[in-house]
């Protein structure tokens, strides 16, 4: 898939030292590509390699020891050659990037220093976004120059992922002297820059999980509901009604609350709890969490008096309706 038309923006001369990297669009020379190689062909890594290359860059090489992973490097990456991490990063001369599980990052970057496969004037780019700088160190002191890239989106690992980047964020941190480069490179992959500061990591990326990855639960779980109402297709009935939730949500925040606890409606609520507790147990607790925070929105808010709010709190913290609620309600 070719790149759309567009001027693309200078970048550093091959394995330039940092500070040249840097320099002002004024001086800094034209270069038509970086040769670059990434550390983890999953479903990051590979997208964003992809992506790379579309936008003129080389990617020479990519690790990738799983079917799954080599399959990937085959479909989107067909130049790159696969080998070992460590080979990677020799044969990335300008940018490397280590696309690896949060948790596996610090022994990979420190593995890469030990065995002497990083240089000087090299860019180290993590994609993870619960890291900043920070778990770079043993890169810097190789004398590589660090950069965290980390994209705003969900990926599946194959090329429809691509059209997905158009007008994306990235959450990045990077050192004053490689913020030029950083730019010019969210911009090639048709997105903006979001400067998290490095002790804000943690919460920007919680609450990336929380809003996304949570989602993705949270509505599984209601279409297995659906399922157990012998609703046939369940998808049809959501998905109209969580599009629309999103919407309104995104333009019109906490506003956007409809239903029975933005109401009050301590009876209903009760119900659901009884009919979850008998059918779908394990749905009770994180259906109970998200009506109390809620509540607590909605009343914070004003959507909620505090006294209309009474039952049904009363009903979230004992997961019940009191026998006479119950008469009420029905």
């Amino acid at each position: 898939m070719s790149a759309p038309s567009r001027e693309r923006p200078d970048l550093p001369a091959r394995s330039a030292a940092p500070e040249a990297a840097a320099g002002s669009a004024g001086n800094a020379r034209p270069f038509s590509s970086l040769t670059i190689g990434v550390i983890g062909a999953g479903r990051v890594g590979a997208v964003l390699g992809a992506a790379l290359a579309r936008a003129g860059h080389r990617v020479v090489a990519a690790s990738g020891v799983s079917a799954a992973a080599k399959g990937r490097i085959a479909r989107l990456l067909p130049g790159a050659a696969n080998l070992p991490a460590d080979e990677v990063a020799r044969a990335a001369a300008d940018v490397l990037i280590i696309a690896v599980p949060d948790d596996a990052l610090a022994a990979v970057v420190a593995g890469l220093a030990d065995t002497g496969a990083l240089r000087p004037g090299q860019v180290v780019a993590h994609t993870s976004g619960a890291h900043g700088l920070a778990i770079l160190a043993p890169a810097v002191d190789a004398g590589a120059s660090p950069l965290a890239l980390h994209p705003a989106m969900t990926f599946t690992g194959e090329v429809e992922d691509l059209d997905r980047l158009a007008g994306i964020s990235y959450g990045v941190a990077a050192p004053a002297g490689l913020r030029p480069l950083a730019e010019r490179l969210v911009a090639e992959l048709g997105g903006s820059p979001e400067w998290i500061a490095e002790a804000d990591r943690p919460l920007y990326h919680a609450a990336l999980v929380h809003g996304a990855n949570h989602l993705v639960t949270l509505l599984n779980e209601a279409l297995d509901r659906l399922r157990d109402a012998g609703v046939g297709n369940p998808e049809k009935v959501l998905g109209p009604l969580v599009r629309a939730s999103l919407e309104n949500t995104l333009r019109l925040g906490d506003a956007a609350l409809t239903g029975p606890v933005s109401r009050g409606d301590a009876g209903t609520v009760a119900r659901h709890l009884d009919r979850l507790a008998d059918s779908a147990p394990e749905s009770v607790p994180s259906y109970l969490a998200l009506a109390r925070r809620t509540a607590d929105r909605a009343i914070a808010g004003g959507r909620l008096r505090p006294v209309d709010a009474e039952s049904l709190l009363d009903v979230l913290a004992t997961g019940h309706a009191e026998p006479a609620e119950r008469e009420t309600a029905a």
